[in-house]
């Protein structure tokens, strides 16, 4: 499989992944002026399937180092798989969840505060599971989005409104939360089903793209339950 050696490379594919997850938000708002959101959903589970067969198929398959994608599969033990389902799975509730907050509270609120208070979870949690980098830098950081977190949802209440506009502001509030305390906790399944060393992975786990692939399934076999349970109601 394909596995990144440079420093600089890494970063780019970050800050791409940033951008994509900062902005997915976008489309579903776009979309939901003619496409109900259950139905842009299940197409956005199948999209993140069939993207990450084809990174499987691909990088996942090519190069030199690591395992290839059948091969990984065959190796790996039923934890490691049920672990990278179950990553799919909690975030799959976590997103629809979120989806819903952003369409009842409007973007600039429930984004800030469910994306903010997963990153401060999952920060905390990741530290615990696998101490790395300067605790100092981290958890400052961490600081700051709390406060960030804080001062959004203050501003949010403090908007004029009715009776029934705090009852459905007050419903985005806790439909964000809820979201972000369930992202917060998504990834550790999703590393606990992966290998340690990329390029001479260990039998019994998944390499990253064998364990995307697992988290997509989780997450597009959940929707039968989440999404066709949103539809009924």
């Amino acid at each position: 499989m394909v596995v990144v050696e440079s420093y600089l490379v890494a970063i780019v594919m970050c800050f791409i992944t940033m951008l994509c997850w900062g902005s997915w938000a976008n489309t579903q708002k776009l979309a939901s002026k003619e496409w109900r959101f259950q139905l842009f959903y299940w197409d956005y589970s199948i999209g993140i399937l069939l993207l990450t067969l084809i990174l499987a198929f691909t990088m996942g398959s090519a190069g030199s180092e690591g395992r290839g994608f059948f091969e990984d599969l065959s190796l790996a033990e039923g934890s490691s798989l049920w672990s990278a389902a179950l990553g799919g799975i909690v975030f799959n509730l976590a997103n629809i969840l979120l989806v819903a907050a952003i369409d009842i509270a409007g973007m600039a609120v429930a984004f800030p505060i469910g994306i903010g208070l997963a990153l401060v979870i999952g920060v905390i949690t990741n530290y615990i599971g696998k101490p790395e980098g300067d605790p100092i830098l981290l958890f400052a950081g961490v600081a700051f989005v709390t406060i960030a977190i804080i001062i959004d949802a203050l501003a949010y209440g403090k908007l004029p409104s009715d009776s029934d506009d705090k009852s459905k502001k007050m419903k985005g509030l806790i439909l964000s939360i809820i979201a972000g305390i369930a992202m917060g906790f998504f990834y550790r399944f999703v590393v606990d089903s992966m290998v340690s060393d990329f390029a001479n992975p260990e039998p019994g786990k998944l390499t990253p793209y064998s364990a995307l692939v697992l988290f997509s399934v989780g997450l597009l076999i959940s929707n039968i339950i989440f999404v066709t349970g949103i539809m009924y109601k």
